[in-house]
């Protein structure tokens, strides 16, 4: 029994040293492996050095007023870059990912159904210093914000928007269910602001989001298609959020 077992340690030890020396040689073979022709991999803490001085140049440490980070630059290896909007001309420096995905759809519907935009009509990202944080323009400086024809609709001034218009933003505001507000409702009002309404980690946001991409797979669904804002469901909905959001 011990000699049995012992054997088969023995054969079991072999094939092992086979196998990795089969292993090894290979690896000596691949172009990729071969000595003095790949790159030496950097060390770990050489890497995480450098995510962590990647991070200092973007990141400001400090929240905007809806509790998103606020960026010192885009399009420079943080979460904020320019990005296209389908079917309009124009492009936004905007959060990636669901933020990116509420606020592009929220700029198609008004091209669609408010004005026709064009290139440089939407302003996204501002940088820091040039926003007070607790307000809600600093909400730009995260990504999380976007303002549509400033020089159009001046912050302070209400009565830029025809009704016809207002009844379009109400529902565009009711359809993304709260998550996004218009800054014509603030104290100070800036009709041509739009804001997330919802802190990181809002389980609203990322539902919205996958709700709005899978409208852009399904034909008749989405923005572009012809909305009836006086549909009864739709109005109600809209006139609930407006006393809600309102101050």
């Amino acid at each position: 029994m011990t000699a049995s077992f012992t054997r088969r340690k023995a054969l079991r030890r072999a094939a092992f040293i086979t196998a990795a020396a089969a292993a090894g040689s290979h690896l000596l073979a691949v172009p990729g492996h071969a000595a003095g022709r790949d790159p030496v991999p950097e060390p770990p803490r050489e890497s995480a050095e450098r995510l962590r001085r990647r991070a200092e140049s973007v990141l400001t440490g400090e929240r905007s007023a809806n509790g998103w980070e606020m960026e010192k630059l885009a399009d420079g290896h943080g979460h904020v870059y320019t990005r296209p909007v389908p079917g309009v001309p124009v492009r936004v420096q905007v959060r990636l990912g669901d933020a990116e995905a509420v606020l592009v759809h929220l700029i198609r519907r008004f091209h669609y159904e408010i004005d026709e935009l064009r290139a440089g009509d939407v302003v996204g990202w501002r940088a820091p210093g040039t926003v007070r944080r607790n307000l809600p323009a600093s909400n730009q400086a995260s990504g999380t914000a976007v303002q549509i024809r400033p020089g159009h609709y001046p912050a302070g001034a209400r009565g830029g928007f025809f009704p016809h218009q207002q009844l379009v933003v109400r529902d565009m505001l009711a359809e993304l269910g709260g998550v996004v507000r218009w800054g014509a409702d603030d104290r100070r009002p800036d009709e041509s602001l739009f804001y997330l309404d919802v802190p990181p980690g809002d389980t609203r946001l990322p539902e919205l989001a996958a709700r709005i991409r899978a409208w852009t797979r399904i034909p008749g669904q989405g923005a572009g298609t012809p909305v009836d804002v006086m549909a009864p469901r739709r109005r109600s909905a809209a006139v609930s959020l407006e006393r809600r959001q309102k101050l």
